[in-house]
């Protein structure tokens, strides 16, 4: 198996041009694998088995794949490039972080461009066998301590990679109304007693497959065992707030991974990185659950397009997401207000001059025509879309911020 060359530097602005030439603003990805030394990789988002260990057992098995990801994973032992994406043409490859620096206002959108200077979201498919410790993602005024940003993140459960649950497809979603902050900081005392306990605070919801959530920064989660499609801010930041999952000690490090070294044992400044009355909503399911809403503007015979992650937080649009469903042999025309990332997960096709094609099984290294971004000077043009195959295309992909002006809120898939 041959993997493209990697070029750096002056070489990639001549590369890039071409590949935008060649893809009409279209540029492939390649597979961006992260592991996770404090989880069990669930074996759905089709990693050859041979290769869920690719790393080393040291560093974990891989448990992610991220897309469009100009972002570092903030792993121990991480390698120099872990998390970021590549983009493919002709036999070499170069990271999408830096097309973004020199194509600037022509790959992500101009307003995109000014105002963060960099592609600021991501997505990933995270995919684990049992839950994931109770924990919260830093606000930005938390995040900043530490020079880093906060991150708010959404999630989708694709059918497609689904057909099994594992080990516990049920979600834990903030505090059980009436928690007080004595009780959370009573549990942070309790950390080295086994499992303190945080859970017996919280509420379990049972995750549906093609149903989705929003999680604003603050909120304690512990996912569930669905195959996750996770559109969120560009930022790798967490605060793991339970001792104990599954019988796996949780150390304290990574509950403190992100906070001031000097707040390291303050308990109190830990507690206060929480949103506090959003974790205590009697409301959180209203607030946070999301279904999908079919966009009518670009549906119509054998085309469907739905939202799967919409709505706003605190009056910020931080990311979204739509599902795009075309049966075989429809065709159509996408013009969507801005760049997002595409990610195919069943069928096959054609995504402007690019051939896609979703994969059954990948080994580590392969380069997949499964992935693309779709540059702002693309989505302005319009990109033709294609099913050439014998089963639904089926691709997911998602957008920067404040990109729509006209998206649904939460709750208006009950509208419907």
């Amino acid at each position: 198996m041959s993997r493209s060359k990697i070029i750096s530097g002056d070489k990639i602005a001549a590369v890039l041009e071409r590949a935008m030439d060649f893809g009409g603003g279209i540029l492939r990805l390649t597979p961006t694998w992260v592991p996770r030394n404090f989880l069990h990789p669930g074996k759905r988002i089709k990693l050859a088995p041979t290769d869920w260990y690719a790393l080393g057992t040291h560093r974990g098995g891989i448990d992610e794949r991220w897309f469009g990801s100009t972002t570092e994973a903030a792993n121990d032992g991480r390698a120099e490039d872990e998390g970021l994406s590549y983009v493919v043409f002709e036999g070499e490859r170069f990271l999408l972080r830096d097309a973004v620096e020199i194509g600037q206002g022509r790959v992500v959108g101009q307003k995109i461009w000014d105002k963060y200077k960099r592609w600021p979201v991501y997505s990933k498919f995270f995919d684990n066998a049992g839950p994931i410790p109770h924990h919260m993602h830093q606000r930005q005024e938390d995040a900043a301590l530490t020079g880093q940003e906060g991150k708010p993140e959404a999630y989708y459960f694709p059918p497609q990679l689904n057909a099994a649950e594992n080990h516990f497809d049920y979600t834990f979603f903030g505090l059980e109304p009436g928690t007080t902050k004595d009780q959370i900081r009573q549990c942070l005392r309790d950390w080295d007693k086994g499992d303190n306990g945080i859970l017996d605070l919280s509420k379990a919801y049972r995750l549906k497959r093609g149903s989705g959530w929003m999680v604003p920064a603050g909120v304690l989660h512990a996912p569930g065992s669905l195959c996750t499609y996770e559109p969120q801010w560009g930022s790798d930041v967490f605060g793991m707030f339970q001792s104990l999952v599954e019988g796996r000690e949780v150390p304290w490090s990574l509950l403190v991974k992100d906070v001031p070294v000097e707040k390291h044992q303050d308990i109190d400044f830990i507690v206060e990185q929480l949103d506090w009355e959003r974790n205590v909503d009697p409301y959180f399911k209203e607030s946070n659950y999301l279904e999908p809403i079919v966009d009518p503007s670009v549906s119509g015979e054998g085309v469907t397009d739905r939202w799967i992650t919409y709505g706003e937080i605190d009056g910020f649009q931080p990311v979204s997401a739509k599902e795009l469903t075309l049966m075989p042999g429809a065709k159509c025309v996408l013009q969507d207000p801005g760049a997002s990332c595409w990610i195919s997960v069943q069928g096959s096709g054609r995504i402007g001059s690019l051939e896609l094609q979703t994969p059954v099984m990948i080994h580590f290294g392969e380069e997949t025509a499964d992935e693309f971004f779709i540059t702002a000077e693309a989505a302005a043009n319009g990109v033709v879309v294609e099913n050439t195959g014998y089963e639904p295309l089926v691709s997911l992909r998602y957008f920067g911020p404040e990109v729509h002006t006209n998206i649904p809120r939460q709750g208006d898939y009950k509208k419907q």
